[in-house]
């Protein structure tokens, strides 16, 4: 018996331009000793938060009668070099969804040897690189899908200062911003795209960098060339650095409250409460600066007690030439009045999943030395 497996590409959410909308040709080719070479197209599938997207894997099996019922799908999402975390998984008709994941990923179904999966409700987290796995009697193959989010990079460090973050320091300040830390290849798009930073900050793959569009000798020297400058993968633990955070569209909307008056960092949070919202966190005015275009030229308080203000039209008179999202630093909380940037939150209902068929739990979380096809909750290297 022979299986093979493919990969394409399939956006189900609404396509932001044209090109999107399109299915990747994925081609699978033998070799000379019959062994399956598994190509998958270039490019990444793409959604944004909160979104719907095709995860696509299809195979085919040789003999054609092959039953149905001994095929195996799984599904993991790849989060180190040898780390997996279970997703999906399907024996015939039984199927089990697993962690984060219950109730958002279902089978696409669309025919025979589709073994695509659908996410729906897509997180921040779900970001990353994902393996279908297809497995009959006695032959299994591989395919890897990535999954990106449309979203915005950006610098951030608290308010006890610069370089003052350990790893995990770094990954708790994204999360309770509404971001989590960013990869290379994010950090990469947004210096594509002009972002300049001269403090070097913590990835998600444990290495420090920082995106250089303007050398100058505040930043290493003004003659070493544009780019990303890389200092390699740090001690986790025990070396302090900003952070690169990553957040992708809202599920509500920010805004800023007007006011007769200014307030105080504590009247800010009553105020936004009064108006059924919370006072907006950082990553949230960024998401709302890149995909509301939110332009407003008044600073106002946000949840980590920072003061910024969003400008997508640049003027003289609102902190320069360029778009971004202004930072004044962290005043005093008690005397120091400022406007306030407020977030409301979307009331649209996720859709809920089912759970696994009756006594799918105990036959897809068989031990590979049974006699069924293997599953387990846990991946062995």
């Amino acid at each position: 018996m022979g299986l093979a497996l493919t990969s394409g590409l399939s956006v189900m959410s609404p396509p932001a331009d044209a090109g999107k909308g399109r299915r990747k040709v994925v081609h699978v080719l033998e070799d000379d000793t019959g062994a399956v070479i598994v190509q998958t197209a270039p490019g990444k599938v793409v959604t944004h938060r909160g979104g719907s997207i095709t995860l696509p894997c299809r195979f085919h099996h040789e003999p054609e009668k092959t039953d149905p019922a001994r095929i195996r799908i799984k599904w993991t999402k790849v989060t180190d070099k040898l780390q997996f975390e279970d997703i999906f998984v399907a024996l015939g008709r039984l199927q089990r969804v697993f962690g984060p994941y219950r109730g958002r990923v279902f089978l696409e179904q669309a025919g025979p040897g589709d073994a695509s999966v659908i996410i729906h409700n897509v997180t921040l987290e779900d970001y990353g690189r994902y393996e279908c796995e297809v497995t009959n009697d006695v032959e299994d193959d591989t395919g890897f899908v990535n999954l990106d989010l449309e979203g915005v990079v950006f610098p951030y460090y608290p308010h006890a200062g610069r370089y003052k973050l350990s790893y995990h320091q770094a990954e708790d300040a994204c999360k309770e911003q509404d971001a989590i830390l960013a990869s290379y290849s994010q950090l990469h798009k947004a210096w594509l795209e002009g972002l300049d930073w001269c403090n070097a900050g913590w990835l998600e793959d444990g290495s420090v960098q920082y995106p250089i569009s303007h050398p100058r000798d505040q930043c290493g020297h003004k003659d070493t060339p544009a780019g990303i400058c890389n200092y390699g993968y740090r001690q986790k633990e025990d070396e302090r650095y900003d952070s690169f955070c990553f957040t992708s569209k809202l599920n509500g909307k920010v805004y800023f409250l007007k006011r007769f008056k200014k307030v105080n960092y504590a009247e800010a949070m009553k105020a936004c409460v009064r108006g059924d919202s919370a006072i907006a966190k950082v990553g949230q005015l960024y998401a709302a600066w890149k995909f509301q275009l939110l332009d407003r030229c008044e600073a106002g308080w946000l949840e980590d007690g920072s003061i910024r203000y969003p400008i997508v039209n640049p003027r003289t008179r609102c902190g320069g030439p360029q778009p971004g999202v202004r930072h004044l630093g962290f005043p005093d909380k008690k005397f120091r009045l400022y406007g306030v940037y407020c977030f409301r939150k979307d009331n649209d209902e996720t859709a809920e999943g089912t759970e696994p068929m009756r006594g799918a739990t105990d036959i897809l979380t068989r031990s590979k030395n049974s006699n069924n096809i293997p599953v387990n909750a846990t991946r062995v290297i």
